[in-house]
């Protein structure tokens, strides 16, 4: 039995990556205007934070058209027996969904879409991870269960220099706790029941980030083999520092290097970093 894995544009997972693993990739998009990008194919993430700062307007955003799940679909059942599909929270978007309707349409391959609950590169440690059980010819029902076994200790927490864009674009839950302190606060967010919620408020954007290399040190510190990875908005150069460090402290743990996308970033704005983690 063979089987294909999927995922969307949200992921952030570096070509090279996606097709060494043979992940497929079907993309979102950002409108600027009347001009519509899918992200990972017609702009990449420097070009959409450029694109952002010479605009008034915020962008839009938009999941792919059940059509182009459809197409994927049936173009991959071609050659596999399965399809698993993984995507960013459906409490956030309605992408998961579009891969369960796209599921139902296409016959001769059975479709298992995956609602990962959280988003970026996080995301794409759940198709990582699909790939490679793949690889060692695991079958769709023993990925999709380890998948579910990966959401116990998968996590990730992430800081916005600004909560505006995800208060104007509706992302953000939990948000009156914020009203009248947004100015002073730098904010640490994560996914909870799928959906943004604040996780602390903390003064300072050092120790902010403090605070969040203390929740990933109460996993990592158990010595267990894990992956990692530092996700930024356009501040690369930090976000190499800081995996350069935290490489150095966690011998035992798989560190990666990725970034908000044009779709996250849209919501975060430039300047956002975050960390997350699994356990393998």
């Amino acid at each position: 039995m063979k089987t294909a894995i999927v995922t969307d544009s949200t992921a952030y997972i570096p070509l090279e990556l996606r097709e060494k693993l043979n992940i497929h990739m079907i993309p979102l998009s950002v409108v600027f205007g009347n001009e519509s990008y899918r992200e990972e194919v017609d702009i990449t993430a420097e070009a959409f934070y450029d694109e952002l700062k010479a605009r008034k307007e915020l962008p839009t955003t938009s999941q792919p058209p059940t059509g182009e799940f459809v197409e994927l679909f049936e173009k991959l059942s071609k050659e596999n027996d399965a399809i698993i599909s993984i995507h960013l929270s459906s409490g956030i978007s309605g992408t998961y969904q579009g891969s369960v309707t796209a599921g139902e349409m296409v016959e001769g391959v059975k479709v298992y879409s995956f609602d990962s609950e959280i988003s970026c590169i996080v995301q794409g440690f759940y198709a990582l991870e699909a790939a490679e059980l793949t690889n060692e010819g695991k079958s769709a029902d023993e990925i999709v269960a380890r998948l579910e076994e990966m959401k116990q200790t998968m996590r990730a927490y992430f800081m916005v220099d600004d909560l505006t864009n995800l208060q104007r674009g509706g992302r953000l839950s939990g948000a009156a706790a914020f009203v009248g302190s947004l100015l002073q606060v730098k904010p640490i967010l994560n996914f909870e029941d799928k959906v943004i919620v604040p996780f602390e408020k903390i003064r300072t954007r050092k120790k902010a980030l403090n605070r969040v290399f203390e929740l990933f040190d109460e996993d990592a510190s158990k010595g267990v083999p894990m992956r990692a990875a530092l996700i930024h908005a356009n501040i690369e150069e930090e976000a190499k520092q800081l995996k350069a460090e935290v490489e150095k402290k966690y011998p035992h743990v798989e560190f990666l290097l990725s970034y908000f996308g044009p779709v996250i970033g849209t919501h975060l704005g430039e300047g956002a970093i975050g960390l997350g983690w699994y356990m393998k």
